[in-house]
């Protein structure tokens, strides 16, 4: 069906951004996102990725570490090790349920991190093949796999900055609003 995309530079807002429209648009959601771990010093000290559950009253279900500073993994972005195991046992699975109950598909962030996998990248193309309505953030740097979904012609990637945070944010929902209701209707 469609997908609506967030791209902009890291720390531009894109999670808060996608939490927000997902508050304000009450339609059935499943997926992930992620969010930042701080330490004591309130320096990031990796990711960790939260599933969404409807059925929960705070909308979230699992949480697993996605990467962390200091990791011995072999996966790395940066300072960061990548745990793939947990993205492929939590993640994966909550895009895989969301596209078979027909719910918006979440997936923040289609990023390094996750694309260091390849059942993420199967689960991507399969939400976008079985024509489910799409919802996320997608890295901005050049890589092939990200370029190649946001150059298909049912996917439509909005630019975040500080600047822009607010009409990018009524166009999303205006553009989900009417993707859902497409799939409804």
């Amino acid at each position: 069906m469609a997908a609506i995309l967030i791209t902009g530079r890291p720390g531009s807002g894109k999670t808060t951004l996608v939490r927000q429209v997902l508050a304000s648009l009450a339609a059935p959601a499943a997926g992930f996102y992620t969010r930042e771990t701080r330490g004591p010093d309130g320096r990031r000290t990796g990711f960790e990725l939260v599933t969404l559950d409807a059925r929960l009253p705070d909308g979230q279900g699992q949480v697993a570490t996605l990467a962390r500073a200091g990791s011995g993994s072999r996966h790395r972005v940066g300072r960061y090790g990548v745990d793939i195991e947990a993205l492929e046992r939590v993640g994966v699975p909550a895009i895989e349920a969301a596209v078979e109950a027909g719910h918006l598909v979440v997936i923040d962030e289609i990023g390094k991190m996750e694309l260091l996998s390849i059942a993420f990248q199967r689960a991507v193309i399969a939400a976008l093949r079985r024509h489910r309505v799409l919802f996320g953030a997608i890295m901005q740097a050049a890589h092939p796999f990200a370029d190649e979904v946001k150059a298909q012609p049912d996917v439509f990637v909005f630019e975040l900055t500080e600047a822009n945070r607010e009409r990018v944010r009524e166009l999303v929902e205006a553009q989900l609003r009417a993707a859902l209701g497409q799939l409804s209707g």
